[in-house]
């Protein structure tokens, strides 16, 4: 269930209080008039199925109460009431399957924003990946995945391309470009450094690294692999289920390839150069067109549900 609280101007709240009660998926409407102080207005609260989360949000936006008002979600953790499970039951469809796309322009909208944190996880993730390369160790290249946060990113563009966003679209290849572009230049300087220095005692990467040495060698399986991660990333981030992220990261090698390919730089291993790019590249390229035919797919099915639902009484339509 998700706990929607509204500030409804009062020649408003009959009106929003009549959206919410004709909706099955919905419950526990409370209003508390002339409760708000700024901006002023009655305070309606109502418990809504994530399923009707959707179609509830744009009949308030309908109402102006976005515009002259306030209207706050929140995911409700614990809820001991035969009404709301009423209201899950009869709502379309199923709560896993339901995606609240605006919950889901709000994720995405900070994954198209650079910040200081987002360079400095992404500066951090490919350091390790690059010591990760000189060490040949499996366990730093997940720890350099999972500390990773382009997959935001990934998941701005697909919502820009599927809402048609130009700017959420641009906002994110912007922040990705100029993410991966500092990373890998902080790491090449680091290991300029550090064999200038002598502590990098070697002057190539080692020949034979059998335990990283998919980071810098794409083949099939590195598209498919995408793909697949792409895919669960994004029904991760729509159904909320955040724990799933964690395997998408550890599936995903496009922080370990621009460890690689800053510390290829660094020690002049031409030969893992192009190999790094690639496999940047055919990741990034799966985890998008992945996140696309996801979220298309997920409109499409959603729309058919709710195409075949009453959601006045919950029960399929007749079509006699």
């Amino acid at each position: 269930m998700l706990h929607v609280r509204s500030i409804v101007p009062p020649d408003r709240t009959d009106a929003v209080c009549s959206a919410l009660s004709a909706h099955v998926g919905v419950t526990n409407v409370v209003v508390l008039p002339d409760a708000a102080r700024s901006p002023k207005g009655d305070v309606v609260t109502a418990d809504v199925a994530r399923e009707a989360a959707n179609e509830i949000l744009d009949a308030l936006r309908e109402l102006g109460v976005d515009r002259d008002g306030s209207i706050s979600v929140e995911n409700v953790d614990l809820s001991l009431s035969h009404g709301a499970e009423e209201a899950q039951r009869r709502a379309p469809g199923a709560p896993d399957d339901a995606v609240v796309w605006e919950e889901l322009d709000r994720q995405t909208a900070e994954g198209a924003q650079l910040t200081w944190a987002y360079l400095a996880f992404l500066t951090l993730a490919t350091q390790l990946a690059g010591i990760a390369a000189i060490t040949d160790s499996a366990i730093l290249v997940v720890g350099a995945m999972v500390l990773g946060p382009e997959f935001s990113s990934v998941a701005a563009i697909c919502y820009g391309l599927i809402s048609r966003n130009g700017q959420r679209i641009g906002g994110a290849v912007r922040t990705l470009s100029a993410g991966f572009a500092f990373a890998i230049v902080v790491t090449y300087l680091c290991a300029l450094a550090g064999r200038w220095t002598g502590v990098l005692d070697i002057s190539r990467l080692p020949a034979d690294r059998p335990s990283t040495a998919f980071i810098y060698s794409p083949d099939r399986w590195s598209f498919i692999v995408a793909v697949l991660a792409g895919a669960a990333g994004v029904l991760s981030m729509t159904a909320g289920k955040s724990s799933a992220l964690v395997g998408v990261f550890i599936s995903v090698t496009t922080v370990p390839a621009a460890g690689n390919l800053a510390v290829a730089l660094a020690l002049r291993h031409g030969s893992q150069v192009g190999g790094s790019v690639l496999q940047l590249a055919i990741n990034l390229a799966g985890m998008i067109i992945a996140g696309v035919v996801t979220l298309l797919v997920q409109r499409l099915v959603w729309r058919r549900v709710l195409r075949g639902a009453d959601v006045s009484t919950g029960r399929p339509r007749s079509h006699g």
